[in-house]
């Protein structure tokens, strides 16, 4: 395969997988966290998830406002898009190390989605901190059980919330402890799996 369509086909990949994951595993926080679904983020992402969820929640029932359907469909199309990428390259993918990696990836992908979720929300409240735009309403949707977790052990002082802090640092440790560790084990370069 020449390096030029090696390098297309993993950039379109990457790119309208990662999105697709990205709303796969969005869905599945919105549904967790019970946000609005009738806030028009909300509806947009259960229109693209829904034609391939669907088949997953006939075999795949959730459990008490968890829905696993999502987290399998997630894993699926990311040990999938994962093998593609080992294949472009012009390796031979390992089915149970796809797998693995796949499942790492998500761990990652969720920390990053946490991750700027509270970089965006960190700048909302500077910039328009009474801000009813649905991105944004998601975003504390998203982040609100975090934070009220957090300010039963550690309340405001004076106006001032270190919520964000902790969670900033949570995510750091859960990167090097547990992607870390459990990265070091597999044999494929990061780059190849989607999330990382």
């Amino acid at each position: 395969m020449g390096a030029a369509l090696a390098q297309t086909l993993t950039l379109i990949i990457k790119s309208l997988g990662g999105l697709f994951l990205l709303a796969v595993l969005l869905r599945f926080l919105l549904q967790a966290v019970r946000a609005d679904f009738y806030n028009p983020v909300s509806q947009a992402i259960v229109k693209i998830t829904a034609p391939v969820l669907l088949p997953f929640r006939r075999v795949i029932p959730g459990y008490r406002g968890i829905d696993f359907a999502s987290l399998v469909l997630a894993l699926v199309l990311n040990s999938i898009f994962t093998t593609l990428l080992v294949l472009i390259a012009g390796f031979k993918p390992d089915i149970g190390i796809m797998v693995a990696w796949a499942f790492i990836g998500l761990i990652s992908f969720f920390l990053k989605i946490y991750f700027w979720s509270l970089i965006i929300s960190i700048i909302a409240s500077f910039v328009a901190p009474f801000s009813g735009n649905p991105v944004l309403l998601v975003v504390y949707q998203i982040l609100e059980p975090l934070y009220s977790r957090i300010r039963r052990i550690i309340p405001p002082m004076g106006g001032l919330d270190l919520s964000p802090i902790f969670i900033f640092l949570a995510i750091n440790v859960i990167e090097i402890m547990v992607i870390g560790t459990l990265g070091r084990g597999l044999r494929l370069q990061p780059d190849f799996v989607i999330g990382l």
